[in-house]
């Protein structure tokens, strides 16, 4: 069997599981998970992979959603990270629940938050463009497995 170069998979279940720091900056004081939020975003924001943080610019506002969002539900928030083949992935214990909001203008996106770790931004998810009127919104959550989990490192 010849060596092949590859990033360990079980290296990639340990960075979702917070035990490597290649930096000196980030100091872990408890092993309890950390809490994450999620926030909706207008259509006209400008959220990607360059996103680092929660902020409130182009967060959405209306009757009955509080800036900063939703706290991700569940004991912990995320089933525990893991592997197959040569994928990593984790995914929240719960769909994403906004209720009885009404918000007027067009929103498309969803940022995913580490609230514990000063709002740290883990992903933005986006879907079609919407409004919403009294209602309840309603992300659900993909199956946590290799192919559609909600945080996957390949």
């Amino acid at each position: 069997m010849a060596n092949s170069q590859a990033m360990c998979t079980s290296f990639k279940v340990d960075l979702l599981n917070a035990i490597h720091a290649f930096g000196t900056t980030v100091v872990r004081g408890a092993t309890t998970p950390d809490s994450f939020k999620a926030a909706l975003y207008l259509a006209s924001a400008s959220l990607g992979a360059g996103t680092t943080a929660y902020s409130a610019t182009g967060e959405v506002s209306g009757s009955g959603y509080s800036a900063g969002g939703v706290d991700l539900t569940g004991s912990p928030d995320w089933i525990a990270p893991t592997s197959t083949s040569t994928t990593a992935y984790s995914t929240p214990t719960a769909s994403i629940v906004f209720t009885t909001v009404t918000l007027s203008t067009a929103f498309d996106a969803v940022l995913i938050y580490n609230s514990t770790q000063s709002n740290k931004a883990v992903s933005v998810h986006t879907f079609g463009s919407q409004t919403i009127t009294a209602g309840t919104l309603t992300l659900t959550m993909p199956t946590n497995d290799n192919a559609t989990g909600l945080i996957r490192l390949a």
